[in-house]
């Protein structure tokens, strides 16, 4: 660039009258699109004040669900399942919680914990559904809610949906000491659908695998079975 462009291009800022009309510039083109200024400012503000008041609901009702999810998950844990799940002495049960603070994490516990009182009851869809709308990024109570929805299917006599869900539980973030009951359980689904090699495989990986675990001898006789009954 030469020293006559970048004068031209300071000449506003050296001369008071230069200054002075880029000033005005800039007024007029402030005044002409003050309205989109104003929108665009609106509606940020407003999404932000949204963000922060969803926030906050979800906090408080989380909250709440928190001081009243503690005893029905006491009952499940005693067995006392009715109560759990629909309540006793104006506590709520896991059913209303779970649909009450259905946004809350202490709500999504709640299907979870429902789901597993609905299964001991036999009542296998309604836990089904229950358990399926349980998420959780932790490292063990997904895979456990996996597992227990391919028991409700294979109390369903659905071995083919068992199958789908037992392989979900082993592959979520496997470890040593629940990835091999639900590989042991993947493999009885396996010779419930008539897939006899695909059940051998499962146990075989299982022995290799983790061969620590007290599962591997079920694994070997299971798989020794089926070994023997194929020749």
């Amino acid at each position: 660039m030469s020293n006559k462009d970048t004068d031209s291009g300071l000449e506003f800022l050296e001369s008071p009258e230069g200054l002075a009309g880029e000033l005005t510039k800039f007024e007029k083109n402030l005044e002409k699109n003050r309205n989109i200024f104003f929108i665009i400012g609106g509606v940020i503000v407003a999404a932000l004040a949204g963000w922060l008041g969803y926030h906050w609901y979800v906090s408080s009702q989380d909250e709440q669900a928190q001081a009243v999810l503690f005893n029905p998950v006491f009952a499940v844990e005693s067995d006392s399942l009715n109560k759990a799940l629909k309540g006793s002495g104006g506590n709520p049960g896991l059913l209303s919680i779970a649909d009450e603070y259905s946004v809350t994490p202490a709500g999504n516990l709640a299907n979870f914990y429902a789901g597993t009182a609905l299964l001991k009851q036999g009542k296998f869809d309604e836990a089904i559904e229950r358990l399926k709308s349980f998420s959780s990024s932790d490292l063990l109570v997904q895979a456990r809610a996996y597992s227990l929805i391919g028991d409700a299917y294979m109390e369903k006599n659905s071995a083919e949906e068992a199958i789908s869900y037992y392989q979900k539980a082993v592959d979520y973030k496997p470890n040593a000491y629940f990835t091999p009951i639900y590989m042991v359980k993947l493999g009885i689904a396996y010779e419930k659908a008539k897939k006899n090699q695909e059940a051998i495989e499962v146990y075989g990986n299982l022995i290799e695998k983790y061969p620590q675990s007290s599962e591997v001898l079920n694994a070997k006789k299971f798989k020794g079975l089926l070994e023997s009954a194929a020749e």
